[in-house]
């Protein structure tokens, strides 16, 4: 089912969890990873910078851009040759590539040869403190159809997975890599339901722990009252080393419009979140 892992590297404090996961991961599906670190070349495609101002224009010289552009080179193949050092120990199947253009067109455009992209929760200016998810990673969890790993910084082995469910589309995508990932990791899954009329909760709880009876592996289901925010990542902090979710829910006009519950959950869970398009 998953042969193939794009993974995102920026030399950012979330590369060394992006890079064990995604190892993890091969080592568990015998898969080959695509390593991949992208130079932003939008910083150096403008010519003109409106002072703070905005009166006075200031212009970069030549040798303001050249030796900026090489310093960037620098760190990718620095970041890209420890990665290969790593990997070549693990005995792993792998490509590196350093591409020059925008990160989330170069990583949407790669992920269409690739089965699932792996990427930090955070990238360079991860140790500012923000509680926001990067820039980065929330654009291409909008705009990639690709299954998303979104690793956090700390690393650990996949022996429980929680899966939320609530009986939508996208929800349902998420119990086929739910129950791969339980079988190749020896995880028993925990279908979560939150919702405020316990009837509709328990049968849509029993319908994802029924698709995954096919898959012969332990299936336990909870069910919840409240807001599925804050349930999700609530519940998420009990021995849970996986969160395997639909990128959207029911109503994705109210999600645009007041914050989903897959964005709420990816900057607030504690451990890794795969999306499911």
């Amino acid at each position: 089912m998953i042969k193939s892992l794009l993974v995102g590297v920026d030399g950012s404090e979330y590369t060394n969890s992006v890079l064990k996961y995604s190892i993890k991961m091969a080592h568990a599906f015998d898969a080959k990873l695509r390593v991949i670190t992208v130079i932003d070349v939008r910083i150096f495609e403008w010519s003109v910078y409106m002072g703070v101002d905005g009166f006075a224009p200031v212009f970069p010289s030549s040798i303001y851009l050249d030796e900026s552009r090489n310093l960037l080179n620098q760190k990718a193949k620095s970041v890209l040759d420890k990665c290969k050092k790593i990997l070549d120990q693990e005995k792993i199947s792998y490509t590196v590539e350093k591409v020059d253009g925008s990160p989330v067109d170069i990583i949407c455009e790669k992920a269409n040869v690739t089965d699932m992209i792996v990427m930090g929760a955070h990238g360079e200016f991860a140790r500012w403190g923000t509680k926001m998810m990067g820039a980065t990673t929330e654009s291409i969890s909008r705009q990639c159809e690709k299954p998303l790993f979104v690793a956090q910084k700390k690393v650990t082995d996949i022996t429980k997975i929680l899966v939320p469910y609530d009986g939508s589309r996208n929800s349902n995508k998420a119990l086929p890599m739910a129950g791969f990932f339980s079988s190749k990791f020896n995880a028993p899954v925990t279908i979560f339901t939150v919702d405020n009329k316990n009837e509709m909760a328990e049968s849509i709880a029993n319908e994802g722990k029924e698709y995954l009876s096919a898959y012969n592996i332990p299936v336990d289901i909870q069910i919840h009252k409240g807001n599925p925010d804050e349930e999700i990542a609530r519940f998420s902090k009990n021995g849970f080393d996986l969160i395997i979710m639909g990128a959207y829910g029911h109503s994705r006009i109210k999600e645009a419009i007041l914050g989903s519950t897959t964005e709420h959950v990816m900057r607030n869970a504690k451990i890794p979140v795969l999306l499911m398009k």
